[in-house]
């Protein structure tokens, strides 16, 4: 079980941090991925974590966002830096046994997500 939290409304330039906590497993022998989906749009890879701690990033994100994992605490976090309103949508973590994949159906345990808003 994988549960999203952190979601919320932010002025253009501010920050988030969101975690993605799961219960059930050994959380630190999966890849984790954050995706997002924008009304209207595919969800789209945001950032991933493998199991080494190596980070992968969408060039859309890459200097403002980062992402980290606690395996101690089973919960991979996003931190979301200089917030821009193209970055407004629910937010999904994603789990999966080997390493970190860009595509959706690649990955077996999904979150319920979390929405974030972001105003100009």
């Amino acid at each position: 079980l994988l549960v999203e939290s952190g979601g919320g409304s932010v002025q253009a330039g501010g920050s988030l941090r969101l975690s993605c906590a799961a219960s059930g497993r050994t959380f630190s022998i999966y890849a984790v991925g954050w995706f997002r989906q924008a009304p209207g749009k595919e969800r789209e890879f945001v950032a991933g974590i493998n199991i080494s701690k190596t980070t992968y990033y969408a060039d859309s994100v890459k200097g403002r966002f980062t992402i980290s994992r606690d395996n101690a605490k089973n919960t991979v976090y996003l931190q979301m830096n200089s917030l821009e309103r193209e970055d407004m949508a629910v937010y999904y973590c994603a789990a999966r046994r080997w390493g970190v994949a860009r595509t959706t159906d690649e990955y077996d345990y999904w979150g319920q997500g979390t929405q974030v808003t972001v105003s100009s």
